[in-house]
């Protein structure tokens, strides 16, 4: 029936015209009544269909393999096809709730009146007559409602708003067909479990889709649409013994009006509801992996890809249906989880948190912590979770970081390095150091401090001459200091902000004679991205979560942002001296068994501590500290996990941590190892002392050895020297 026929119809009702007139009271409708003329062109003089905003819906995270591991939704809602609800789905809902929808046309003569009557008699609405179509626009004014205001106006239940929405549902007709008409009325309903549109109810109710729904499925879900909240199976026995009483009345509607069997319904009403609630965790609370969701939420709300201002990404992010590729790798992930497990436990006030990036893309592969992400039971400060996104900056949910520590001591290096500065080039350092000259930061300002009085941390080396690899491998606070001072800290400053250096609470980079130090506190993303630029020849790459957003009918993808920000020989040379961290210094013992380069971190007064390193292939960055604030909780004197500290250092925890998380990372991954430096440019230096002193502490090294293992020692001196001739000679082909 056309929308001009349903008029004609509604035209033609003389015999109870006074009744109706009295049940539709319209402004342009006096007291005399309401004629048969009049009433046709309230509903021939139709306004425009209600406008139709995207419906919310779920907003899904993929990691690298494709694998849902996190979703957000103002509503849990997937929208689908017709073609993909199954028959019986389509029948069942049409039988209870329309069972002449493709008859009419838009409106229901013979339902309305008998409901307009009914409600005209009791003085209210006690009866219920809407088309599809009807309910529909109900379901359309509510989504796009603003306020609370707006949705209490379109639910309520006045012969006013039932005009309005009976002149709405006659536009839709002449805009859509039917069969459209009952698509968006299946992905609109709201069915109950906090489940919205046919497919969500599925997978809710049954653990299926819209397009597996069984006969008996659909008839409970079309049940449950007429008063979900009474109906809702996730409220316990009674209400899912009304539900099964909805279910039985859809299937005899059914029989009756043909669509199945008699038998049919009766093996229907013989079985249980068979509800299988399907958790639909939502919100990155409950996602598998916490902390990667958090980035990606925080990022999603700042990122030009997802929207050209934040009003637009805010509406954007909740009205969702996006599914959204990340570079999460679920295997670099577990390696960081279960490492950073076995050494810290989630009760522990100190905190262990780990980022990996990929040199040369920015991708970030995982990002991990200690504690679990939530709330403590009792509302308590401390306990086993945190709401702070702990491997991440303020930017991104993250809290103040900590002290970077001698991690920092990398870009003073690859500033002397860039500067003409070569291997074995150094100078004498004295047992303490003030930083009273020579200190300028990039404003031109002399940021001295005469009144300071800098040592090297205990058991990272001592006063003496050193160079550029001993001062690094032993971490010598007072090389670095000098050498800051002899490159300038305005340059070293440069190089870490070239490297994406910021700080984790956004301000400005404090640019003091401490710098080189480590003394500005950061979070393990910003530190794995700036040391993978080392391992990608200087090729600094912007950390990137999102690969490439999909919704909307479209596919945004998300190129990688990177810059040269350093020669990629003087990268090279970076790695070089960094690589010996492991054979001769601070990490000497630990290895991953694959060429690798880093850098410990230890503050001064062991307020936190950090590791940092990387491949060709994948970089890190580890920090501990106490959460409970890093200055007036050092790490000394500490039980962490099952083991205690007297005192935490860059090598004793992090690294740990570091080597485990990396070992199994890149397990079954073929090795790739680093370019050999240009020695004609940075070889040949030399430094006055050093070589006598390195000749003396192997001797006393050697002297205090039993005799039969000092042979060991000579044979494996003339090892390494060969080592080192074929690496070169190999790199060099």
């Amino acid at each position: 029936m056309t929308v001009l026929k349903s008029v004609g119809a509604l035209g033609m009702v003389g015999a109870v015209g006074g009744l109706l007139a009295g049940a539709l009271a319209v402004p342009t409708v006096g007291g005399a009544g309401l004629t048969a003329k009049l009433l046709a062109s309230t509903f021939t003089d139709l306004p425009p269909a209600p406008r139709e905003e995207p419906l919310s819906q779920v907003t899904r995270l993929l990691d690298k393999e494709g694998k849902v591991f996190a979703q957000f939704y103002t509503a849990n809602r997937t929208q689908v096809a017709l073609a993909k609800v199954a028959p019986a789905m389509r029948e069942a809902i049409v039988a209870i709730e329309d069972a002449r929808f493709y008859e009419h046309g838009g409106l229901d003569v013979r339902g309305t009146l008998r409901a307009l009557i009914t409600n005209s008699q009791a003085g209210g609405i006690r009866q219920g007559g809407s088309s599809l179509t009807q309910q529909l626009v109900k379901n359309i004014l509510v989504e796009n409602a603003q306020s609370a205001d707006e949705r209490d106006r379109a639910r309520a239940q006045s012969l006013g708003r039932k005009i309005t929405e009976l002149r709405y549902a006659l536009a839709l007709e002449e805009k859509y067909r039917k069969d459209e008409i009952l698509e968006r009325y299946l992905n609109i309903a709201y069915f109950g479990a906090g489940a919205h549109g046919v497919e969500a109810a599925a997978q809710r109710f049954f653990a299926t889709t819209a397009a597996r729904l069984t006969l008996t499925q659909a008839a409970t879900l079309a049940g449950a649409v007429r008063a979900p909240y009474t109906t809702d199976p996730s409220l316990g026995r009674k209400h899912q013994a009304k539900l099964k009483e909805r279910r039985d009345l859809v299937l005899d509607r059914m029989a009756g009006l043909g669509m199945i069997t008699a038998a049919e319904a009766a093996a229907g009403k013989r079985a249980g509801l068979g509800i299988e609630l399907a958790p639909q965790p939502g919100g990155c609370a409950q996602s598998e992996y916490p902390y990667y969701c958090m980035y990606v939420q925080r990022e999603l709300l700042t990122s030009p890809a997802f929207g050209n201002t934040p009003a637009e990404r805010q509406s954007r992010m909740a009205r969702g249906g996006l599914t959204i590729r990340t570079a999460l790798a679920p295997k670099a992930q577990r390696a960081a989880e279960r490492a950073i497990r076995a050494r810290v436990d989630a009760e522990d006030t100190e905190v262990a948190a780990e980022a990996m990036v990929e040199p040369g893309t920015g991708k970030i592969r995982a990002m991990a912590a200690s504690k679990r992400f939530g709330t403590n039971p009792g509302g308590r400060d401390n306990g086993p979770g945190t709401t702070f996104n702990l491997p991440a900056d303020v930017a991104h949910g993250g809290g103040m970081g900590f002290q970077a520590g001698s991690t920092f001591k990398v870009f003073t290096l690859a500033t002397a390095l860039e500067q003409g500065w070569r291997f074995g080039q150094g100078f004498q350092t004295p047992g303490a150091l003030v930083p009273a000259h020579g200190y300028r930061d990039c404003r031109g300002n002399a940021v001295n401090a005469p009144g300071a009085r800098v040592y090297n941390a205990s058991g990272e080396g001592r006063g003496g001459p050193h160079s550029l690899e001993t001062g690094t491998w032993k971490s010598v606070n007072i090389f670095y200091m000098m050498l800051e001072q002899k490159v300038g800290l305005c340059n070293v400053v440069k190089t870490a902000q070239a490297l994406g250096v910021t700080r984790a609470d956004g301000t400005a980079l404090r640019e003091v004679p401490t710098f080189t130090l480590g003394v500005n506190e950061m979070d393990p993303v910003t530190v794995a991205a700036a040391f993978a630029a080392f391992g990608a020849r200087g090729l600094y790459c912007k950390p990137q979560a999102i690969l490439e957003i999909s919704g909307d009918g479209g596919r945004t993808a998300v190129p990688p942002s990177c810059e040269q920000a350093l020669e990629k020989r003087v990268a090279d040379a970076v790695t070089y001296v960094l690589r010996g961290v492991f054979g001769q210094g601070t990490m000497k013992g630990q290895s991953i068994g694959r060429p690798a380069a880093g850098k410990t971190g230890t503050n001064n007064g062991y307020t936190s501590a950090w590791f940092a390193g990387y491949t060709p292939d994948l970089a890190a960055a580890v920090s501990v500290g106490d959460i409970r604030g890093s200055y007036r909780y050092p790490l000394t004197g500490v039980r962490i996990g099952d083991a205690y500290y007297g005192s935490v250092q860059g090598a004793s925890l992090p690294g740990p941590i570091w080597v485990s998380s990396m070992e199994a990372a890149l397990r079954n991954r073929p090795a790739t190892g680093f370019v050999y430096p240009d020695m004609s440019r940075f070889g040949g230096g030399y430094t006055p002392g050093l070589k006598e002193m390195l000749a003396a502490e192997r001797k006393a090294a050697r002297d205090r050895l039993p005799r039969g293992e000092r042979k060991r020692w000579k044979r494996g001196g003339q090892h390494r020297k060969n080592h080192k001739i074929r690496w070169k000679r190999h790199h060099q082909r």
